[in-house]
């Protein structure tokens, strides 16, 4: 066979590990003081030996030291200076803050957001939606205490809630908060970045009154689901024009009450719209602030919160959370950020192909080849140009001999 088209001096982790600006690294580290006081293991080794842990699905520390023994002589390009021991790597999962983590994350969102963020929007009111949900991590440890009814056992598991908001044109997380698993989702709510004009949309578990206020006072809207138990009162019902969708029974002007700490505050003014959903046989009842908007668009809002269900069912799918590298906390979210990190080196990679790749093949097809000297997109752009280039050339000598 002649030489591969795709034969490059980098390796697929190398080229991955290359998206993320040294500088980054060292700004956030400077910041954060992260490297003071350590003699090897600094804040980009120790970040590369993480990412290398998820990306190959590392299950232990002993797995994950194991394996980078054999990256000796293939760390020139992504500036590894230390292989990790396992009792190394244990001690800075939990001395180095988490927060240094969190931070190059932002960073590289920030420097990415261009590339990840899809322009391509069908109504004006798309580009300001941001979905707000949260997902729940089982942990075998009660480092945070589990949401749930005690088992019969008497045994709990600790849990971790992830909190998380997307804007929707960019599929990633802008925001993550961290709770213990019990935390109610409305304690999010005052941890949110919105704008003013902003819509965001969430399930019923954050409905809070208050903050619905809050939200009206500072031209920030939102739009979620009434509470099956929800009291209010009737005020007006609006009319339904013939060209709104057929979906839309019911649009209405309710009062509900606001209450601070159990005590009677004042009341508010919210729009409810019923909407019968005919593909699932169920009515919906939502509740906004939005009073101008077409009916069937609240109800279209509402479904656009789907796209935060995939980006936890796509993170769970190619990345699972269900080994950690340590039985501590910081441990633990450190281990989270770098799943996060991962994900949107990823999307980077995916957004930049012209040809149409699964994300989790794409997932799959670096974490099978991450140390082959494959040229990444050059490949990934059309795979078969060298099984095709070794067939044709094949079949050019049967035919000379023949």
């Amino acid at each position: 066979m002649n030489k591969s088209n795709y034969f490059f001096g980098q390796s697929v982790f190398g080229q991955l590990i290359s998206l993320i600006d040294n500088t980054i690294v060292k700004t956030v580290s400077n910041k954060h003081m992260s490297d003071h006081y350590t003699k090897k293991f600094d804040t980009s080794d120790h970040l590369i030996s993480m990412l290398f842990s998820t990306f190959a699905h590392c299950s232990s520390l002993r797995e994950v030291a194991g394996s980078m023994l054999g990256l000796k002589g293939k760390t020139q390009h992504f500036q590894l200076k230390n292989i990790p021991y396992k009792s190394t790597l244990s001690d800075a999962n939990k001395r180095r803050s988490h927060l240094v983590f969190q931070d190059i994350y932002y960073s590289l969102l920030k420097e990415y957001r261009p590339i990840i963020s899809d322009s391509r929007q069908q109504y004006s009111w798309e580009n300001r939606l941001e979905i707000i949900d949260s997902s729940t991590i089982s942990l075998f440890k009660d480092i945070l205490s589990c949401v749930g009814r005690q088992p019969v056992s008497g045994k709990r598991k600790g849990g971790i809630k992830v909190h998380t908001q997307i804007n929707l044109h960019e599929k990633v997380p802008k925001l993550i908060w961290f709770s213990a698993a019990t935390t109610h989702d409305k304690q999010f709510l005052k941890h949110l970045q919105l704008e003013k004009g902003k819509i965001a949309v969430f399930d019923k578990g954050y409905n809070d009154y208050k903050t619905f206020d809050e939200f009206t006072q500072n031209d920030i809207f939102f739009v979620t689901r009434l509470k099956s138990n929800a009291s209010y009162e009737s005020v007006t019902e609006n009319d339904i024009p013939i060209y709104i969708d057929n979906g839309v029974i019911k649009d209405e002007i309710i009062r509900v009450d606001v209450k601070e700490n159990g005590k009677y505050c004042k009341t508010i003014e919210l729009r409810k719209i019923a909407y019968w959903d005919d593909e699932n046989k169920r009515c919906f009842e939502f509740i906004t602030n939005l009073r101008g908007m077409n009916a069937g668009h609240i109800a279209l809002i509402y479904k656009k919160r789907w796209q935060i269900e995939l980006l936890f069912k796509q993170l769970k799918q190619n990345f699972p959370l269900k080994y950690f590298l340590g039985d501590n906390e910081n441990a633990i979210k450190i281990q989270i950020w770098c799943t996060l990190i991962v994900n949107l080196l990823l999307t980077v990679i995916h957004r930049k192909l012209k040809r149409k790749w699964a994300f989790s093949n794409l997932s799959s097809f670096c974490r099978l080849h991450l140390f082959n000297y494959i040229h990444l997109m050059k490949f990934l752009e059309n795979p078969q140009k060298d099984w095709l280039k070794e067939h044709n050339s094949q079949l050019q000598i049967n035919f000379n001999t023949t």
